[in-house]
């Protein structure tokens, strides 16, 4: 029976790749030289720091960029609250979104149900598994969840025949 699974991961070498260049245009840059603009990441957060809001800002537009160049959905990252750090610095965690939570999962579980198409899916830790009995009732499926799923970076991976 045909299958296929619905994930919300991350290609983090290359999420780490972007943090790094942006380290290094963030070393180089003239208007970050005598600033504490930096940017580090830790298992799947990045900490953005600055002396203001604008430069915090900055830094940010620098990683979509190099995102961007990485081929990686800036989707994939949640933004936090921006918080004091002593004295007169800012600082932002920036959260990389992986896997789907419960809440969507069940979304996207009764979205496929609503369609009624021939599948079933079913909820796998953080993946959603679809199951039908033919490829085309699988494909209209990911027609329906990408068309009312937008707000998420899902991918369609693991298509067994």
């Amino acid at each position: 029976m045909p299958s296929f699974d619905i994930q919300c991961e991350p290609d983090m070498v290359k999420v780490k790749n972007a943090v790094d260049n942006t380290v290094k245009e963030v070393g180089t840059r003239f208007d970050f030289k005598g600033t504490s603009a930096a940017i580090e990441i830790k298992d799947k957060e990045i900490t953005i720091t600055g002396d203001a809001d604008f430069q915090l800002q900055q830094v940010q537009d620098v990683l979509l960029g190099k995102l961007a160049k990485q081929t990686v959905d800036p989707r994939f990252l949640d933004k936090g609250d921006v918080q004091k750090a002593g004295g007169d610095k800012v600082k932002q965690v920036v959260k990389v979104r992986s896997g789907i939570e419960a809440e969507q999962a069940k979304k996207i579980q009764k979205l496929i149900k609503e369609s009624k198409l021939k599948v079933q899916a079913s909820i796998q830790g953080d993946v959603v598994r679809v199951t039908g009995a033919k490829r085309d009732d699988l494909q209209a499926a990911i027609a329906v969840v990408r068309k009312d799923m937008a707000d998420l970076p899902l991918s369609f991976s693991n298509f067994r025949d």
